[in-house]
């Protein structure tokens, strides 16, 4: 009996929390980018990946893969801002994520070399990134 309560009680508050999880790819060559977007109450968090193997126009290039991931402040509507400190530097990468009903695009910052070096990095270079389910 007692079991058979504290299920039900389990499942009434888990009813209660909201959230709700996009996902984003862009796959440019051969460079893969994807975001997701968590909506957890009033918390947003992003976690943006890519993995980069070299396209022809990058000889010598190296293949690469880079992850962060953090909570992300709303400054608009349609525009997401994640602040991520990097642990070797007194900097943060910043990504800039600009949302479109059908796809995003990313923006980052010079300091997010530090979490995406050589050919990687999370701007989306102006190109959308498709929203899936």
């Amino acid at each position: 009996m007692k079991k058979s309560l504290f299920l039900a009680m389990a499942l009434v508050f888990s009813g209660s929390v909201a959230a709700a999880t996009d996902h984003y790819l862009l796959r440019d060559g051969n460079h893969i980018h994807h975001l997701k977007i968590t909506n957890m109450n009033d918390e947003v968090t992003v976690s943006a990946d890519v993995d980069f193997e070299p396209n022809a126009d990058e000889a010598g290039g190296h293949a690469c893969a880079a992850h962060v991931t953090g909570v992300a402040k709303q400054v608009a509507d349609n525009e997401l801002v994640l602040k991520k400190h990097s642990e070797s530097e007194a900097s943060y990468c910043e990504l800039k994520i600009h949302l479109t009903p059908t796809g995003a695009t990313v923006e980052q910052s010079e300091a997010c070399t530090n979490f995406a070096a050589g050919i990687c990095h999370f701007s989306s270079d102006g190109k959308e990134m498709v929203k899936f389910k």
